[in-house]
């Protein structure tokens, strides 16, 4: 009868609005307490019966207890749990199933029961599986954990696990689309220009399957050079709505991964009917434009037509053949003049962005080479030689082309836009240069021109230091509806269309230029929301190109971290725990603990504002410094390894 009484109930509510309370996020540690993290950085002690409740990400309110200067939380309202759905090992012990989220952080064993269409199937201790939370003890008339499992996604021995649980974990598709069995040319309403006698020609990774440019060029008597740019034209084969199109706008990328590729389009399409094959005709559309002897583009041109590959090239062979070395030779004369011709483009148009645009910094790749199980035999580094500058190039000055025609006869479409410093950052990054004696205008921050100006500044300060604390500041690039400024490559608008085999954002700025061919209006259509997909699923296929190779890099690397091996690293990141250091050798992050750097963890002071560290007092690493570290633990469990400075 208490339970009922409005008295009491209103009683209770005054104490609960008395009480002090905090809401943040669940952080665990290894020793079975943790802490509560606010919103605006304040940090509260969870004691080991309270994280009982929690797990780790969970976003909780908690009552505040303060007895003197200590002050502790207890959770006891559940705001949103971290394991809404997770990947999970499964425990079968005599047919009572458990799971154990698969998570750095959380080793908590939960009860579980197999969602309704599993039930039947046999489960064995180790197998991966996807499950979800059902129960929490914060939540009102539960008591405990207890998940659900539902689907299965390897079994303990399937050597794809690597592969297939880092798919799943960021539910994306295992399995490339299906094909159809009938895929007629369809180009109502297009004209086709006959390009079949024009030599072009292909320079991709000698694995390539699914070529989508190709590329041919004549140089000018009176200076500079006309580049024609061919690129596979899927819209010619899938029409906007049909199934294969709604496949493809939800994957909206290729998904490229150490040993393995989930295509967009189905195989049949982006490996063969589109793929820009050597002496095999295809639709495409291309763009013939003039680029200047200084490097400067001129006038542009894009049209439908069919043309066909005289050469399939690979980049290696190109770049040996134009540096003068290995036995490769282009199969005739006109290719090699081309070639060079591409070369002598490169160096102008690459000088020309250089003094009016912004150029990348050269990176190298790492490549795994994997045998036909998904073990690393080895990992490779592939520069970016001659002959990927020139196909970059090539691409960088037909994107800046669609841009262009997009703004002037569209309005809209799929830009990548890049500013590099958002509003509210923009204030801290000049803030951050003042303390380095670089006075700068807010302007040089959010304006492209000044920014160009700024950026070849700062480079040629030659200061790694400053270069990665400055990046802290910067955002991200991100698709729009609307033309805006990429920062990253100094250009006014920039709009991808050379990758409509692989971007499905491409697909859409194909469909667009047809319209403008055809004379068609192209009304706005739904765009925010496709951006905002295209960009949310960039990421996870980049989450996922992450997690697949760190997971191989711990195999790899497993016996050089029983044996301690040696290897130069670069810092690339500081915080509170330590640094993380990208070994130069093969492109594998390790993470550097603090207690690792020094027997007395006091007298190392890690300042991760500042991406320094002091050890008894004295400054011995900063972001971008090149150290030797010794591998010491190689952990699968958590995909990550640990390494320690060599002295």
């Amino acid at each position: 009868m208490l339970q009922n009484n409005a008295l009491l109930a209103q009683l209770k509510q005054q104490i609960r609005d008395t009480t002090p309370r905090v809401t943040g996020v669940i952080k665990a540690t290894e020793k079975g307490f943790g802490f509560l993290e606010t919103d605006d950085g304040e940090s509260f002690f969870v004691p080991p019966p309270a994280m009982k409740q929690v797990l780790h990400g969970d976003r909780v309110e908690a009552v505040l207890h303060e007895e003197g200067e200590r002050k502790s939380v207890e959770p006891d309202t559940l705001i949103e749990t971290s394991m809404g759905r997770f990947i999970a090992r499964v425990q079968n012990r005599e047919g009572k199933l458990a799971v154990v989220p698969d998570h750095p952080s959380v080793r908590n064993v939960l009860k579980a029961r197999l969602k309704r269409n599993l039930e039947g199937q046999e489960f064995s201790d180790g197998d991966w599986v996807v499950a979800r939370l059902v129960r929490h003890p914060l939540k009102p008339d539960d008591r405990a954990f207890f998940a659900q499992i539902d689907e299965l996604v390897a079994r303990v021995d399937n050597p794809a696990v690597p592969w297939r649980v880092t798919l799943a974990r960021h539910a994306l598709e295992q399995d490339c689309p299906d094909a159809g069995t009938d895929w007629p040319l369809r180009d109502e309403g297009l004209t086709r220009e006959d390009l079949t006698e024009v030599p072009f020609f292909t320079i991709d990774g000698e694995k390539t399957r699914d070529m989508d440019d190709a590329l041919s060029i004549t140089a000018r008597e009176q200076g500079g050079w006309t580049l024609s740019v061919a690129i596979a034209d899927p819209t010619a084969y899938v029409e906007e709505g049909h199934a294969a199109d709604l496949e493809a706008r939800t994957r909206a990328f290729t998904v490229y991964l150490p040993g393995q590729n989930v295509t967009m389009l189905p195989e049949q399409l982006a490996d063969d009917l589109c793929s820009l094959h050597e002496n095999q005709q295809r639709p495409v559309l291309a763009c013939q434009l003039d680029i200047n002897a200084d490097g400067s583009l001129g006038d542009y041109r894009f049209f439908a037509a069919t043309m066909c590959s005289h050469a399939r090239l690979v980049y290696d062979q190109v770049s040996d053949w134009l540096e003068g070395n290995g036995d490769w030779t282009p199969s005739s004369d006109s290719i090699g003049t081309q070639l060079k011709a591409l070369r002598d483009l490169t160096e102008a148009r690459s000088g020309w962005r250089a003094e009016h645009a912004l150029v990348f910094k050269d990176r190298p790749d790492y490549v795994f080479d994997l045998d036909e199980a998904g073990n690393i035999q080895g990992v490779r580094i592939e520069e970016r030689r001659i002959a990927n500058r020139m196909i970059e190039e090539s691409m960088i000055a037909a994107n800046a082309c669609c841009a262009d025609l997009l703004a002037q006869h569209v309005g809209h479409g799929i830009f990548n836009v890049h500013r590099a410093f958002e509003e509210d950052k923009a204030e801290a990054a000049q803030n951050f240069l003042a303390t380095q004696q670089i006075e700068v205008e807010r302007e040089a921050l959010t304006e492209l021109n000044r920014y160009k100006e700024l950026k070849r500044a700062l480079e040629s300060r030659d200061d790694a230091w400053l270069d990665a604390r400055l990046r802290k500041f910067q955002g991200f690039t991100s698709m729009s509806a609307q033309p805006g400024p990429h920062f990253g490559l100094g250009l006014p608008a920039y709009a991808t269309w050379t990758s409509p085999i692989r971007k499905y954002g491409d697909m859409v700025n194909h469909r667009l230029i047809k319209r403008v061919l055809k004379g068609e209006q192209a009304p706005p259509e739904a765009t925010l929301q496709l951006t905002e997909q295209l960009t949310e699923r960039r990421r996870l296929n980049r989450m996922a190109e992450r997690d697949v190779k760190d997971w191989l890099y711990v195999r790899y690397l497993t016996p050089a971290a029983k044996s301690g091996d040696v290897f130069e690293a670069e810092i690339i990141a500081i915080n509170r725990g330590g640094m993380r250091v990208r070994l130069t050798a093969n492109g594998a992050t390790a993470f550097v603990p603090a207690p690792l750097m020094h027997s007395d963890r006091t007298k190392v002071v890690v300042d991760d504002k500042e991406g320094r560290i002091q050890i008894e007092s004295e400054e011995r690493y900063k972001l971008g410094d090149v150290i030797r570290v010794a591998l010491t633990e190689a952990r699968e469990e958590t995909r990550s390894l640990v390494a320690r400075p060599e002295a």
